[in-house]
């Protein structure tokens, strides 16, 4: 299955493109970048999340809600980035000690389908 994803590294860069090789337990996956076609070779420990996405192009104008209650998706929980970046969502696999997680944002009208959350680039993770 190829899945568009958007990648913010841990140093601010955002890539876009396509992969169908990402699993959370490996520690590599390829990237097919939007913008050349170009297929990279991506570290999960270089990155701060992986954004699996409906549309590479979103809306920047779309101001996502934090505060919808839904069900089936585990528990909500509140992440805190170490670039100051805050995400709500729910998750069924955060455990500290991992080096990643699945988190599936609160709003259904999200570009973003489930985001990839590396552990290390987090400060605070908290259920809420």
């Amino acid at each position: 299955m190829i899945n568009k994803v958007v990648i913010h590294s841990s140093r601010g860069d955002i890539i876009k493109g396509e992969t169908s090789d990402f699993f959370a337990n490996k520690d590599v996956f390829h990237l097919k970048k939007q913008d050349t076609g170009a297929m990279e070779k991506i570290n999960v420990k270089d990155l701060k999340a992986i954004y699996f996405v409906k549309d590479l192009s979103g809306n920047s104008t779309y101001t996502e809600k934090s505060d919808v209650e839904r069900a089936g998706l585990g528990r909500k929980i509140k992440i805190q980035f170490k670039d100051g970046e805050t995400q709500i969502g729910y998750t069924q696999g955060y455990a500290p000690g991992r080096p990643g997680f699945f988190v599936v944002p609160c709003d259904p009208d999200s570009n973003n389908l489930r985001v990839f959350v590396v552990t290390a680039a987090t400060v605070k993770v908290d259920f809420v």
